[in-house]
């Protein structure tokens, strides 16, 4: 039982699933939460809401109102598009039963991953995890192997590897046309096109143990050891080759985040390190200062980078004209923006005051003067098409801004997003909203995922979760059924497995 001094509380997803439960002292603030939560997704960032109230990583616990139960609601924010993902054709759906379903792609299925035929025996049970690349995927089974699929060039066809993917293998990373692996004693494995890093024998000996991490550019890899240093591979000219800053590389970094052609690394001491294409933000010497010290996190959108710094300041450099140059807002961001979120062309900042800030090409959400007056407070989350954002306020109510053809413009669906909506998902060119009561609000680019009129009766309740590939969307139900909509070529059509979608799925990529 727990004492006056400490609080039981239950983590639960959407779908009812619960994630972790626990007690902790009512003394510390719910960034223990946060933490716990991250555990069950490593790398996705989530929001937490009792009932309708939202809970911040500086909650205090003892603030909880105890009296509307121990359920903490965990809803999983679907980023931004990353560069590869955004360019995916396919789906891929594991089962309860770690089955995998595939579909998408259009004619061309086999050749960009909706077509697993080929290794069907394969997928018919033990898969927990699938990773993809623009036109391939790689499943990780429960006993460490893995199964890849669709275009040979873009890591579909492992065979050259295949006896060092046979069991040990905890985390696959993709980069446009080629997968890495880190198997359980630090060892990378890579396959695919070699020229976008799935060659890595020049550096081979140096990832023969302790990786704990890999990020992939478009065309590059780059691996965090477990002594902090950083090995990477690939394209040089998409930073593959960090042989500039090597000696910064050492030691002492704990986050690596990619821009389409660089990276930046994160080291322990709060300074940052970039490497790759000047004209993608490979070159960040033109704000070396304030990087020095104190960065907590980096985001990339395809040009540029953003650096949070621990005291609410923000950092930008890369292409001015796609987010590298904030200083027509720069006064806006010099504290407390606690988020940011991109587009592939502009950045969208949360102040801890709910504000929302933005910058970067104007007509790809970069200038959201037009609704201005709604982003002065409430903010809990952004989320960004390819040239749009949609924004969620602490009462459910969402706004709009950017490419009208992009999901910028929501007016069509406005009286739907007025309260309720607790998750956006964006494709290239269109937008998703799951609400409260479960059901999903459409917008955006008709055929792109914008118009679900098609499957309305079957978006009306039960959504838990949505995924997007290039232009379609697939929403997984709480039965564990699927439904799918948007272009038929790049999986909005599964009609050709829906018997194998009207239950048991509980994730989609």
């Amino acid at each position: 039982m727990a004492s006056s001094s400490e609080i039981y509380l239950q983590l639960v997803e959407l779908s009812g699933h619960m994630i972790a439960e626990g007690t902790w002292s009512a003394t510390l603030r719910a960034n223990c939460l946060y933490q716990c939560a991250h555990l069950a997704k490593p790398g996705h960032q989530c929001r937490l809401l009792q009932g309708s109230w939202e809970i911040t990583p500086i909650t205090p616990l003892a603030a909880l109102d105890l009296s509307l139960g121990t359920c903490i609601q965990v809803i999983w924010l679907s980023s931004s598009a990353s560069y590869i993902h955004s360019q995916r054709q396919a789906f891929a759906a594991i089962k309860a039963d770690g089955s995998v379903v595939t579909w998408g792609g259009g004619g061309g299925g086999a050749s960009c991953g909706g077509d697993s035929s080929a290794v069907a025996p394969l997928l018919r049970a033990g898969v927990v995890k699938v990773c993809g690349s623009s036109k391939a995927f790689a499943a990780i089974k429960v006993d460490g192997s893995v199964v890849t699929w669709g275009n040979a060039g873009f890591g579909g066809d492992s065979s050259a590897v295949a006896q060092l993917l046979t069991e040990g293998v905890v985390q696959v990373c993709g980069s446009s046309k080629a997968f890495a692996a880190i198997k359980a004693d630090g060892n990378v494995v890579t396959w695919g096109n070699g020229g976008c890093g799935g060659d890595s024998s020049m550096v081979a000996q140096l990832l023969t143990e302790g990786v704990v991490q890999v990020c992939g550019s478009r065309k590059a890899f780059a691996a965090i050891k477990a002594d902090g240093s950083v090995v990477t591979w690939g394209n040089a000219g998409c930073g593959g080759d960090s042989s500039a800053v090597a000696p910064l590389l050492t030691e002492g970094v704990v986050q690596v985040c990619a821009s389409l052609k660089a990276f930046a690394a994160i080291k322990a001491d709060g300074s940052v390190v970039t490497w790759g294409s000047a004209d993608y933000a490979g070159d960040s010497s033109a704000v070396a200062p304030l990087l020095r010290e104190g960065v907590v996190k980096v985001c990339g959108s395809s040009h540029a980078f953003v650096a949070i710094k621990a005291d609410g300041s923000v950092v930008t450099w890369g292409d001015a004209g796609c987010g590298g140059d904030s200083s027509a807002v720069a006064p806006f961001l010099t504290e407390g923006v606690v988020q940011v979120c991109e587009s592939h062309f502009s950045f969208a900042a949360i102040k801890a005051d709910g504000s929302v800030v933005t910058w970067g090409d104007a007509g790809c959400g970069g200038d959201s003067s037009a609704v201005a007056p709604f982003l002065t407070e409430g903010f809990v989350q952004v989320c960004g098409s390819s040239k749009a954002f949609a924004a969620i306020t602490v009462d459910g109510s969402v706004v709009t801004w950017g490419d009208a053809g992009f999901g910028g413009d929501s007016s069509a669906v406005a009286q739907l997003l007025t309260e309720g909506v607790v998750q956006v998902c964006g494709s290239s060119q269109a937008f998703a909203a799951i609400k409260a009561d479960r059901s999903v609000v459409t917008w955006g680019s008709a055929t792109c995922g914008g118009d679900s009129s098609a499957v309305a009766p079957l978006l009306r309740d039960g959504v838990v979760q949505v995924c997007s590939s290039l232009f379609a969307f697939a929403a997984i139900k709480v039965d564990g059924s699927v439904v799918t909509w948007g272009s038929a070529q790049t999986g909005g059509d599964s009609s050709a497995v829906a018997p194998f979608l009207m239950e048991g799925v509980v994730q989609v990529c």
